[in-house]
């Protein structure tokens, strides 16, 4: 069981932090990846059919099975902002960062005051008005994780200067993209490699990456990565059930 302010606390810290990319549309998902103990899972509604009553179902059984979930967001505006956290969620992951400037509209839109995130009392993330007005903002920032995504060629050449950004908890690389952005096909290209590493190594802001589900680990962190998302719930059921699959086969051709 972990809280809201306790993943924070961790991710800010650079602890180690296992998590996984949630993709069906369903809480009953939650539920069970949440009993695997996993530390946090990530609602993918930038690549799967999430709608903001998807969203805000998959946050309501992540925050019952005292899983923090971290909502990767389609598109990095301040109504999407605004709707993951109202509900509740550890996290907002916003994909494509490029600059510093972006960072701080982001910061912004995570942080209440001028210009920034809109208060509603009664919202799930304001305990529905079990808090006061001066409650509620004295620890609001202290249950958000703002995670910039690097998946972009201007997003590696400014990496640094977002992870500097008052309000950037973390840094995320998205290693698919930011081969394709680069005109590569390999995941593990030895040019993506370096990218990697060099955005892990970076400070001002804990860094970390998605992961295959069989990919050693012990490289990244020693790079400075702390927090992984390795696969997905399909990922994880595609492997489990091949396993048992290939393993019938075997004892049936003896």
């Amino acid at each position: 069981m972990m809280t809201n302010a306790e993943f924070k606390a961790r991710l800010v810290a650079r602890e180690p932090m296992l998590g996984a990319f949630i993709k069906t549309p369903h809480p009953i998902v939650i539920e069970i990846m949440a009993r695997a103990g996993f530390d946090f899972l990530v609602v993918d509604a930038e690549h799967a059919p999430f709608d903001r009553g998807t969203v805000d179902a998959m946050t309501m059984a992540g925050r019952a099975e005292g899983c923090p979930i971290v909502v990767r967001v389609p598109v990095a505006t301040a109504d999407w902002v605004l709707n993951v956290l109202d509900g509740g969620a550890a996290g907002v992951m916003v994909p494509h960062v490029e600059t510093a400037a972006q960072a701080k509209e982001l910061a912004r839109a995570v942080t209440y005051g001028p210009g920034g995130r809109g208060f509603a009392g009664t919202s799930r993330a304001a305990d529905y008005a079990g808090r006061s007005l001066k409650e509620h903002l004295s620890v609001a920032r202290s249950e958000v994780a703002l995670i910039c995504q690097i998946e972009d060629p201007d997003g590696v050449v400014n990496h640094s200067e977002i992870a500097d950004v008052d309000g950037v908890d973390a840094l995320f690389i998205g290693r698919a993209d930011l081969a394709v952005s680069h005109g590569l096909s390999d995941f593990f290209a030895p040019e993506v490699a370096k990218m990697t590493r060099d955005i892990l190594s970076a400070t001002g802001a804990a860094t970390g990456l998605y992961c295959a589900p069989t990919e050693p680990l012990d490289a990244h962190r020693d790079a400075g990565g702390s927090f992984f998302v390795v696969g997905s719930e399909h990922t994880l059921m595609q492997l489990g059930g091949a396993a048992l699959v290939e393993d019938f086969k075997k004892r049936d051709a003896r």
